[in-house]
C-alpha cells in the first residue's frame, strides 16, 4: 500500500536524502510563499465580507489555510523534489547468506524443525531474487562459518552459535571483496553471551548491514528450564552443602516436580516442589551431603514434565573438589565449663576438623589439648602471625579481652581481616561487655555493638527460635524441610544460660534469637563477613543442654556445632590458594589459571616457582607454569587451552627454591554443545538489536520475500547513487485532489460556495 501512494519503498525514503533539482534558491520558495499567502488572505478576507453570507473569522481561516497549503505543495513542485539514495549495483556485489547450522535449529517446532523453516524461506523465492540481482555466497555457521553450495549440506548440527565472530568473518571478507549486505536467518542463540561492541563497530564502518530473519517461536508453551545451579566449589568432606537453583518454567503453574542432585546417576538428594504461578524466576535450595574426599562431578537437575517440549535444558553439570585437609581450629578458654567438653566432643568426632584447645586452669597455668606437638601452643596464646596463622578458625571463650596483649589483639585481626581465618566469640561471665571487649581492639571485629554496661551475662534459661534468616541458611539446618527444621529449633531444650550481646552492625546477618525472661528477645547468632574472613558471635555458652536433657540418639547439638565450626574454616584459604573465574567454559577452550601464593605469615611470595599440574579427559596430563603477575606481588597466572570436553583437575604446587610453600586443587570443566539447549526461545531482541545498528532491519519469516528489494539500497560494496523525483507520486495529486475537495464541502456547507 504505501508503494502504491509514495512510488517508492519506505526504505527510499528511510536511507535517501531530500533534495531539490530546480536550482533555485530557497529564500525565493519562501518569499514566494509568503507573497501568496497574504494575497490570498487578503481575497478571502473580502469574499467573507462581500458575499451574501459574512464568515466568521474561524471559518475564513480555515478556507485560507486549505488555500495556502495548496500553493505551498505547488510551488514545491516547482522545485522539483527528489531523493537521492545509494544503490548497489547489479551482478557486481556480494550478499553473504548465513544459516544458522548449530544444535538449537534442530529443534522441531509443529511439522518442521527451525532449520527446515529457515530453509523453506529462502527456497520461497527469496534466494532466487537475490541471484537475479546479486552474486549470492551461501554459508552455514556454528562455532566457525563455512560456504556452502546448496541448503541440502545444512545438518542442525554445530555444537555452538557464535553470531559476532562469524560477522567479523564477513567484515573482514569485505576488505577484499565488494559486500552488499548479510542476510542472516537465525534463532539468535549466541553462545557468547551476545555481539561485541567491537564487532558491531567494524560493520558499521565497513558499511554492511545485516538484516536478520528470526526463526523461531518467541516463548515455548510448555518448558522448565534451569538457568543457574550455585554450588560451593570446594569443601570439606562429609559438609552438608546446598545447592540453589534458578529455573523459569512456562505452562506448568501450580504443578509438581522433582528437583534432584546426582552424583553418576546416584541420587544424592531429592525433593519435591511447587511451580509457581506467573513468568517469573523461581528459587529453590536443595541439601545434599558432600560424602567423601575427591574431585565430584554433580549433575542439578528438574526432572522434565509431561509435554515438555524441550528436555535439553532442564539439567546442568557442577564440579565440587571435597577437599581431603583437617581444618584446624584453636579454642581459647578462660575456665572450665561444660560447653567446652560438649564442642570438643562434637570437633572429635568429625573427621575434616581439628580442634586444638587451651584452658586456664588457673592464672597463671594453662591447660592443652589437641596440640600437633609437644612445643604447640607451650607460652599460651600464639604472639606471632605463623603460630597463630597455622590455624584456619579461633574460638574465644569466657575470657576477658585484657587477657590478650596488644599486639595478640591485632594479630587476631589480622588473622581474620589478612589471613582470611574465622572467629566465633562465646558467651561467658568473662566475655563480651562483661569481659571488656568494648573498649578493646576486638570490638572492631564483632558482628555486633556490645553494650556499654556490665552484669549482661545471666544464669537462666532461654528458649531459641530461627530467624527468617536463620531458616534458609545451611548453618542452622538440623532437618530437611525449612518448616520441620523451624518447629525443630523451637523444641530444643532451653539453654543453660544467656548474654546481652548488643545490637547486630549493618551488613551482619542475625540467624537465631534468644527469649530471656519477660519475654525480651535478644540476638543468639550473629555472623557477619569481615576483610577476607568472617566473624561470629554465639550469646550463650549453654548449648551443653541439647545434649544432656535429651535421648543419647538426638544429634541436633553435634549437629549445629560442626555446621558451626565448618561454616568457620570453610573459606579460610591456603597460603597456595588457586583459582580460575570460570569454573565452567562453555564452547570455548581457553581458560585462565591463577594463584595467591603467601608465607606462614601470610605475606605475598614474590619470588616462587608456580605450575599447575593438569590432568584431563582420557588420561591427558600437561604441566604449565604460572608467571608472576606485573604490579600485584603474591600473584601469579596463565593462560592455557583446554583442548578436549570434560572434567579438569589442576594441582597448584608452589616452590621457594627447594622448599615447597604449599600446594592447592581447583577443578573447571569445559563443555561442547550443551549451551544450545538453553535459552532456545528466538532471541529477537538481539536479532532487532544487531540490524537497527548496523542500518538492515528485523524481519519475520513470513516478510523476507520482499528483502531482496530493500537489499538494493545500500552504500556498502560498489554503489551508485541514483536521484528519483517525487513530483509525480500519486499522493501529491490525491492530496491536490483532497485540499481542493475539502474547500469545496466547507464552502457549501456554510453557503459561501
Amino acid at each position: 500500500m504505501f508503494e502504491i501512494l509514495f512510488k517508492y519503498p519506505w526504505t527510499v525514503f528511510e536511507k535517501g536524502r531530500l533534495v531539490l533539482l530546480s536550482g533555485a534558491p530557497l529564500w525565493l520558495l519562501a518569499a514566494l510563499l509568503a507573497a501568496g499567502g497574504a494575497a490570498l488572505g487578503a481575497q478571502v478576507w473580502r469574499r467573507s465580507r462581500s458575499g451574501r453570507v459574512v464568515m466568521s473569522w474561524p471559518r475564513a481561516g480555515a478556507i485560507w489555510l486549505l488555500q495556502t497549503a495548496l500553493i505551498a505543495l505547488l510551488l514545491a513542485l516547482l522545485w522539483r523534489p527528489a531523493v537521492s539514495i545509494a544503490t548497489l549495483k547489479p551482478q557486481q556485489n556480494m550478499v553473504a547468506v548465513l544459516v544458522d547450522d548449530s544444535r538449537s535449529m534442530s529443534i522441531r517446532e509443529g511439522s518442521a524443525t527451525r532449520l527446515e523453516q529457515a530453509a523453506a524461506v529462502l527456497r520461497n523465492s527469496l534466494l532466487e531474487d537475490l541471484k537475479k540481482k546479486f552474486q549470492v555466497r551461501l554459508y552455514s555457521f556454528g562455532k566457525g562459518l563455512q560456504r556452502i553450495e546448496t541448503l541440502e549440506a545444512l545438518e542442525g548440527k554445530a555444537p555452538a552459535s557464535r553470531i559476532g565472530d562469524n560477522l567479523k568473518t564477513i567484515a573482514a571478507e569485505a576488505g577484499s571483496l565488494p559486500v552488499g549486505a548479510v542476510v542472516l536467518l537465525s534463532d539468535g542463540s549466541d553462545n557468547t553471551g551476545g555481539i561485541s561492541l567491537e564487532t558491531i563497530a567494524e560493520i558499521r564502518r565497513r558499511r554492511i548491514p545485516v538484516h536478520s530473519v528470526g526463526i523461531g517461536t518467541e516463548q515455548l508453551e510448555r518448558d522448565i528450564e534451569i538457568r543457574e545451579a550455585a554450588l560451593p566449589s570446594r569443601a570439606l568432606a562429609d559438609s552438608r552443602l546446598s545447592a540453589v537453583v534458578t529455573f523459569r518454567h512456562r505452562g506448568y503453574a501450580d504443578r509438581k516436580a522433582r528437583l534432584v542432585v546426582r552424583e553418576s546417576g546416584k541420587a544424592l538428594a531429592s525433593q519435591e516442589i511447587t511451580l509457581r504461578g506467573g513468568d517469573a524466576r523461581q528459587t529453590e535450595a536443595i541439601l545434599f551431603n558432600a560424602g567423601i574426599a575427591g574431585p565430584k562431578s554433580l549433575e542439578v537437575a528438574i526432572e522434565p514434565l509431561e509435554g515438555e517440549e524441550h528436555r535439553g535444558n532442564n539439567s546442568l553439570t557442577r564440579l565440587v573438589h571435597v577437599e581431603s585437609r583437617k581444618a584446624r581450629i584453636l579454642y581459647l578458654e578462660g575456665e572450665p565449663r561444660w560447653e567446652m567438653k560438649f564442642i570438643r566432643r562434637a570437633a572429635e568426632e568429625d573427621r575434616s576438623l581439628l580442634l586444638a584447645s587451651i584452658l586456664r586452669t588457673t592464672e597463671n597455668k594453662t591447660y592443652r589439648q589437641g596440640i600437633a606437638n609437644p612445643k604447640e601452643l607451650e607460652e599460651g596464646f600464639p604472639a606471632r602471625p605463623e603460630e597463630l596463622f597455622g590455624f584456619q578458625g579461633l574460638i574465644v571463650g569466657s575470657v576477658e579481652a585484657a587477657y590478650f596483649t596488644p599486639a595478640q589483639q591485632e594479630l587476631i585481626g589480622q588473622f581474620v581481616d589478612q589471613r582470611g581465618g574465622g572467629v566465633l566469640f562465646l558467651a561467658g561471665r568473662s566475655a563480651l561487655a562483661d569481659g571488656g571487649y568494648a573498649r578493646s581492639a576486638l570490638a572492631e571485629l564483632l558482628p555486633v555493638t556490645l553494650p556499654e554496661r556490665k552484669g549482661t551475662f545471666a544464669r537462666e534459661e532461654a528458649g531459641v527460635e530461627l530467624t527468617s534468616a536463620g531458616r534458609a541458611s545451611i548453618l542452622c539446618r538440623l532437618e530437611e524441610r525449612a518448616q520441620n527444621n523451624a518447629e525443630r529449633w523451637k523444641k530444643l531444650p532451653a539453654l543453660a544460660d544467656h548474654q546481652d550481646a548488643g545490637a547486630p552492625k549493618p551488613g551482619a546477618v542475625v540467624l537465631a534469637e534468644l527469649t530471656a525472661a519477660g519475654g525480651r528477645r535478644m540476638p543468639l547468632l550473629v555472623v557477619q563477613n569481615y576483610g577476607r574472613g568472617r566473624t561470629a558471635v554465639l550469646a550463650t555458652g549453654g548449648t551443653w543442654r541439647w545434649q544432656m536433657l535429651q535421648d543419647h540418639t538426638d544429634q541436633s547439638h553435634e549437629m549445629f556445632w560442626r555446621q558451626l565450626l565448618r561454616w568457620l574454616v570453610a573459606e579460610a584459604p591456603g597460603q597456595v590458594s588457586g583459582s580460575t573465574p570460570r569454573g565452567v567454559l562453555s564452547d570455548e577452550t581457553g581458560v585462565s589459571l591463577q594463584a595467591e601464593i603467601k608465607d606462614r605469615s601470610f605475606r605475598p611470595v614474590a619470588d616462587a616457582r608456580v605450575e599447575a599440574r593438569i590432568l584431563g579427559p582420557g588420561g591427558s596430563a600437561e604441566v604449565v607454569e604460572l608467571n608472576p603477575a606485573p604490579e600485584e606481588p603474591g600473584r601469579y597466572a596463565a593462560a592455557w587451552a583446554a583442548e578436549r570436553p570434560g572434567s579438569y583437575l589442576a594441582e597448584i604446587l608452589a616452590k621457594r627454591g627447594e622448599e615447597e610453600v604449599g600446594r592447592d586443587v581447583l577443578m573447571f570443566l569445559r563443555e561442547d554443545g550443551v549451551a544450545e539447549n538453553f535459552r532456545t526461545e528466538q532471541n529477537r531482541e538481539l536479532l532487532t538489536k544487531l540490524a537497527e545498528q548496523t542500518g538492515g532491519r528485523y524481519w519475520r519469516p513470513e516478510q523476507a520475500r520482499r528483502l531482496a528489494e530493500e537489499i538494493s539500497y545500500s552504500e556498502a560494496g560498489v554503489s551508485v547513487r541514483e536521484t528519483r523525483e517525487l513530483w509525480n507520486m500519486p499522493v501529491v495529486f490525491m492530496l491536490i485532489l483532497a485540499m481542493r475537495a475539502a474547500e469545496w464541502l466547507l464552502r457549501r456547507k456554510w453557503g459561501a460556495v
